[in-house]
């Protein structure tokens, strides 16, 4: 007994001194594009430095990061094109900071990782070289285009040599990937509305796994592969047939979306969100309890231009901000291994405003100390 009481001391002596170390190796001076209020994130680091950047994901050994870029010192396309680069921000084994994954035609969008290192993601280029019409606004309504022409690629190990995955007629975009590498979800129109569907990879079967009016997308599974979690709108009266007419002319008016989660086969949905505004791009929290999502609910009475990062129970209680830039954070996902969250974001370390949409990495604290809850950021505009 006393042996077992002696090595338990040990052990929580040895997870006290990591601990400590980790916390006395960080420099909360030089955490630059740390804002004050951000309790989860340190170490907030910069990955790309230009034009629009988003929806950048893990690969399953967390050592890299895809994501979509109309940036044009690496993108003369003029439209988003899908690139890779380390998620440490170090050079590729090619040397290249940031590597070509797609075509370099066409528009192209929602990329992620198989578990064997491969990507998937969507593209119009099969229908066109060219850049398709972006409208950015449809009857004085601000619109995403959901182009018929999208369909779904797979790459080989190397990043080359694409091929068809997921197509035929209508749209079909926003894949990923289940941990355990049996499934792939994604939206499509296949069935007349914006719903999703579930791609088994070894048997190439299709099951619907949505049927309520609105628009269902940017789905992704728990770490266990047993949930899903995605944004919907559930459109009713008048605004169901501004919904149907939007979607007949190919556009989707994301204003009005909330978090849903459900069984892998889509059973037992529940609603997780009830917030006014654009609440999306949910991704779970290691735990499978919590879903993080970004959303604009809180800013509406000022123009809902300000987008956070959020952080709630599955059973919708317990909403936490997770970010607090005053300008647009969203796009989160959490390393496979729980360590790190990658984000895309509007900051800059002057607090200037901006434009240009960057993807960030930060290190994910879950249980934030006192230094964490009472951290002021450098030199903060707001502080002076």
């Amino acid at each position: 007994m006393i042996r077992k009481i002696f090595a338990l001391l040990v052990f929580i002596s040895i997870i006290f001194s990591c601990s400590t170390d980790k916390d006395s190796e960080y420099n909360p001076g030089a955490d630059s594009l740390r804002f004050t209020g951000e309790y989860h994130l340190r170490n907030v680091t910069q990955l790309t430095f230009g034009g629009n950047n988003a929806e950048a994901y893990w690969s399953f050994d967390n050592q890299k990061l895809v994501f979509q870029s109309d940036w044009d010192k690496i993108n003369n396309q003029g439209c988003d094109q899908i690139y890779v680069m380390n998620a440490d921000g170090s050079k590729l084994g090619s040397g290249k900071q940031y590597q070509l994954v797609s075509t370099g035609l066409g528009r192209t969008t929602c990329s992620y990782f198989l578990t064997d290192g491969r990507i998937i993601y969507s593209s119009t280029h099969a229908a066109d070289k060219d850049c398709p019409d972006a409208p950015m606004f449809m009857g004085g309504r601000y619109v995403w285009a959901i182009y018929d022409t999208y369909d779904i690629y797979v790459t080989d190990e190397n990043y080359e040599n694409e091929k068809l995955l997921i197509g035929g007629e209508g749209y079909d975009a926003e894949p990923t990937v289940s941990p355990d590498g049996k499934y792939i979800i994604f939206t499509s129109t296949r069935s007349g509305d914006l719903e999703l569907w579930r791609y088994e990879i070894a048997t190439e079967e299709l099951l619907q796994l949505t049927s309520e009016l609105g628009y269902d997308g940017g789905a992704f599974f728990s770490h266990d592969s047993k949930k899903i979690v995605w944004r919907a709108s559930r459109p009713t009266g008048t605004q169901a047939e501004i919904y149907k007419d939007l979607l007949e002319d190919g556009f989707v008016e994301p204003k009005a979306l909330n978090i849903f989660v459900a069984d892998i086969d889509g059973k037992n949905a529940v609603q997780v969100t009830n917030f006014l505004g654009a609440n999306w791009a949910p991704y779970f929290h290691p735990s499978n309890q919590k879903i993080v999502f970004a959303s604009n609910h809180h800013s509406l009475k000022q123009g809902g231009r300000i987008f956070d990062i959020f952080l709630i129970n599955i059973d919708g209680t317990g909403l936490q901000q997770i970010t607090n830039s005053n300008t647009f954070d969203a796009f989160p996902m959490f390393s496979h291994d729980g360590k790190k969250i990658a984000f895309a974001s509007n900051r800059r370390t002057d607090e200037a405003e901006s434009r240009e949409t960057n993807v960030f990495v930060a290190d994910w604290i879950e249980k934030p100390n006192a230094a964490d809850m009472n951290f002021k950021k450098p030199n903060s505009a707001a502080a002076k």
